[in-house]
């Protein structure tokens, strides 16, 4: 009777230990199952955003639109920081060198990111990033101050002939849409303007109402926001501008040039495609919000959506293009 009674004994505590067991494995399964669970919600956490350039130019004003309809599209806040300096290059080698969790992404220009890499050594180049979408398409013109003494583009071209390299022409960076864009003008117009770079927009309008350059090589959505203070000389579109329907373009006054930024987002190259997924969805929900579009017509900035995939498809055609043009200007690297 008493082994009888031990051995329940020792059943009863080898039960009572099993159960515990079995109920420690349920809570780390469930624990496991929970943090799973975690690790697919994404975004959980806010999300940095990468600006190239100075506060109050054009891709922060962009930025700044997006950041407004980002929470209420990913449920948390876009946390915007500038890495201006050298056209772009120090916020584009920050954005490929981050890690690929999904909580940093970055505005990218075309053809900055493309530009660069091919006319000196740089540390990214057009496979270093996963792209989300392009939001804007940003045409590029010379504008000069409402008091200027140049009332037409001609008159500024005629101007420069007289006075090789005394006339100055403001721009955004060396190797960048602006600087490219001026060279390619100075080209076709038998002229000899001194280029003056510029870390971002803002400082390049500063300079210019400041008296410091005679004329820029900006984009519409730099002047768009204090169109008084500016007259604009002529626009790099095909056809005349919605936004801007009184402005000449360069083809009416007889220059075949059209040219403009775009402005990207996008992540570093080994994000999780889920994660990508996620970003491209919601970054087009923004970019086709009525609202989102009414600020962007308020601002002049010209919106124009193209998903991630066909974003990067025509930056490999447009390597193929800017690599004969900076072979023309002797600007290509020769490593």
């Amino acid at each position: 009777m008493k082994m009888n009674k031990k051995l329940i004994a020792v059943l009863l505590i080898i039960g009572f230990l099993l159960t515990l067991g079995l109920a420690g494995c349920q809570k780390a399964e469930e624990k496991q199952q929970d943090g799973g669970k975690a690790e697919e919600t994404y975004p959980s956490k806010d999300i940095t955003v990468i600006i190239p350039f100075t506060a109050g130019g054009s891709s922060d004003v962009q930025a700044r639109i997006v950041e407004k309809y980002f929470k209420e599209e990913f449920g948390v806040n876009m946390i915007i920081t500038y890495k201006e300096g050298a056209g772009g290059e120090v916020g584009f080698t920050e954005l490929a060198k981050s890690k690929a969790d999904g909580y940093v992404i970055g505005g990218l220009n075309v053809p900055h990111i493309i530009l660069q890499p091919l006319a000196r050594e740089t540390e990214f180049n057009i496979d270093s990033f996963a792209y989300i979408g392009q939001m804007v398409n940003d045409p590029q013109l010379i504008a000069v101050l409402k008091d200027s003494k140049y009332n037409t583009l001609q008159e500024l071209i005629d101007d420069a002939k007289a006075k090789p390299g005394q006339i100055t022409l403001g721009n955004v960076g060396t190797f960048s849409g602006h600087h490219i864009a001026s060279l390619n003008f100075m080209n076709l117009t038998g002229t000899e303007f001194t280029l003056i770079p510029y870390k971002g927009a803002a400082d390049q309008i500063v300079a210019l109402q400041g008296g410091h350059v005679n004329a820029i090589m900006g984009n519409l959505n730099d002047v768009m926001r204090d169109l008084d203070k500016y007259k604009i000389l002529g626009i790099t579109t095909e056809e005349r501008h919605y936004l801007a329907p009184e402005v000449p373009t360069f083809k009416e006054l007889g220059l075949d040039m059209t040219q403009g930024i775009t402005r990207l987002f996008a992540a570093p190259k080994d994000i999780a495609p889920e994660k990508l997924a996620r970003l491209k969805e919601g970054f087009e929900n923004i970019a086709k919000n009525p609202e989102y579009l009414k600020d962007m017509e308020k601002i002049g900035q010209p919106e124009e959506w193209k998903d991630g995939e066909k974003v990067y498809d025509d930056l490999k055609k447009e390597v193929e293009t800017a690599t004969k043009l900076l072979e023309e200007y002797d600007l290509l690297d020769k490593k």
